[in-house]
């Protein structure tokens, strides 16, 4: 007898399916467009094929920008992976102090990010700020507005402050699903501390560090307001991102297909990159099954 499989319940999900076209399809299908054709205002456009794609990927400053984004988020994940999972190792497993680091952990996740840019463009200022004041005042030269290696360092460690929290809420949730029968037989075989953490803890983490990395990864890709706020892209163009890149071509020089076919290659990037990371995570899943 076969089984009469209902599908009304395609109808429950219409709704969510025309939203997403309104809200992600449309637009980009306005970016394609504008990314192929040539405008002389009045609203008059004209036929430019591959022009715009062309011109980026000869384009100096797309490469630089480029340059400058992947730096960004290497270092990015280079250091709050590894620094979530220490904190994650360290939290308390249960009781009042853990629910406690939970909260404490939270709470630069629930700070918007233009606020958190204006927080640290504070905190960063020589005159005002107490970072900037206190440095100064050691006889250390800081100034993010000025010096290149200040503003790499303060967006740096202002996004560390801010997303290093997530990785860590991940990581110990991890932890928290191992079963306690895997510690009490490394104790029976009297198994050091990083023996632990090697075979058993590491492995288990394995799926959440990934699903971190790749949320870690596309927010550093294509983070914008917290270095806009702090930098505006400077000194110079030493901390312009490719969304900062992006933004200055599309409304401070009004170049609509460049910037067009900018957006639609870089989302490509992500996209591509998002891709390896999700592949990565299926094949981990597979193995552990």
């Amino acid at each position: 007898m076969e089984k009469t499989i209902n599908q009304k319940a395609w109808f429950l999900v219409l709704p969510v399916l025309v939203l997403v076209a309104f809200s992600a399809v449309i637009p980009l299908m306005t970016v394609v467009n504008y990314s192929v054709q040539d405008t002389f205002g009045q609203n008059q456009f004209f036929w430019a094929g591959l022009e715009w794609f062309d011109e980026m990927l000869h384009s100096e400053r797309m490469w630089d920008a480029l340059g400058r984004q992947l730096m960004f988020s290497a270092i990015i994940l280079t250091i709050q992976i590894p620094l979530g999972v220490f904190v994650a190792l360290n939290m308390p497993k249960s009781g009042f102090w853990s629910s406690f680091c939970l909260v404490v952990m939270s709470l630069p996740l629930l700070i918007p990010w233009n606020v958190v840019g204006t927080i640290w463009q504070i905190f960063g200022r020589v005159d005002i700020g107490l970072l900037g004041y206190s440095l100064d005042a050691l006889g250390i030269s800081y100034n993010y507005t000025q010096n290149t290696f200040a503003a790499w360092v303060t967006i740096i460690i202002m996004d560390v402050w801010h997303w290093t929290s997530l990785v860590a809420l991940l990581a110990f949730a991890g932890l928290k699903s191992i079963p306690d029968a895997y510690y009490q037989a490394a104790k029976i075989d009297q198994a050091s501390r990083w023996a632990i953490f090697r075979y058993i803890e590491l492995p288990k983490m394995m799926g959440v560090l990934m699903i971190a990395i790749l949320l870690r990864f596309m927010d550093s890709f294509m983070i914008y307001t917290e270095p806009f706020v702090v930098t505006g892209g400077g000194p110079g163009n030493a901390t312009t991102l490719l969304s900062i890149d992006l933004v200055k071509m599309a409304l401070g020089q009004f170049d609509l297909g460049p910037a067009a076919a900018f957006s639609i290659m870089y989302y490509l990037v992500i996209l591509l990159i998002s891709w390896v990371f999700y592949t990565v995570m299926i094949n981990l899943d597979k193995r552990e099954g």
